[in-house]
């Protein structure tokens, strides 16, 4: 096309037709900017397409993730529910006559509410991935790029209200190790003494009961009850509603 232009032109300029020649010239500079254009929008085209091949794989990877994520939190919230219940329990039990529960009952509730630490521990695999890499740019849906990026922040929320939470645990626990409690007498009511420590059956245990009664007792067990339903009500809840809107939007935009 282009020997074309060039042969027509010398042709054009030997026998003096100026116009001619500038017409013919304006049609091959269209040509030329025509083809520059088609160049660029299949560059475009490709490079959308390949945008949205890598978009799908960072949702097919994100909804796996936080399908994950979904089951740990609700595995975590019913142990933490299990914890507060049981030291609900207790609290009930310091308002009744002493002798009401028997001492591996009381060791019992004692396991139960304290035996399990919480912490959260997220899946972020490939939500880091499109981060580090700026793939956050590739998630079309706005509504979806402002949640993703908006969970990082909410997980660090959830990790400080979990230190408080261990804080207030390890406040309980710490009454046990004093000379008046028998951490022994609960490992034994609870079958692990001899199953996890490998240690020999006792038959005369220490009894708890003191400790339990003592107002010190009282007043942490209230502290670790309202901490630990805090940290359901106020953060482990909307973070689960969290998660079931960004698996929401997630679905809508898969193919």
């Amino acid at each position: 096309m282009k020997s074309i232009f060039s042969a027509f032109r010398s042709q054009q300029l030997s026998k003096g037709k100026f116009g001619s020649y500038g017409l013919y010239a304006l049609g091959e500079i269209v040509l030329i900017v025509l083809g520059i254009l088609v160049a660029l929008g299949i560059d475009n085209w490709n490079n959308e397409r390949k945008d949205r091949i890598r978009e799908q794989y960072y949702l097919t990877g994100l909804k796996e993730e936080f399908r994950q994520n979904k089951i740990k939190l609700n595995n975590l919230i019913e142990v933490n529910r299990t914890n507060y219940e049981s030291a609900r329990d207790l609290a009930n039990y310091l308002r009744l006559p002493s002798d009401s529960w028997s001492e591996s009952l009381l060791s019992k509730h004692l396991f139960q509410a304290f035996a399990f630490e919480i912490n959260y521990n997220p899946a972020e695999s490939i939500l880091n991935e499109i981060i580090s890499s700026g793939g956050l740019n590739q998630i079309t849906n706005p509504i979806l790029r402002k949640g993703l990026t908006g969970w990082e922040p909410f997980i660090q929320q959830v990790h400080l209200q979990e230190i408080a939470l261990r804080a207030e645990r390890q406040k309980v626990i710490d009454l046990f190790r004093q000379d008046q409690g028998s951490i022994r007498t609960i490992l034994e009511d609870n079958d692990l003494a001899g199953r996890e420590l490998e240690l020999s059956h006792i038959s005369d245990k220490d009894s708890n009961r003191d400790v339990v009664r003592s107002r010190s007792f009282e007043n942490r067990l209230l502290m670790y009850m309202l901490t630990s339903q805090r940290t359901e009500s106020a953060l482990y809840l909307p973070l689960l509603e969290t998660i079931d809107a960004l698996l929401s939007r997630i679905d809508e935009e898969i193919d």
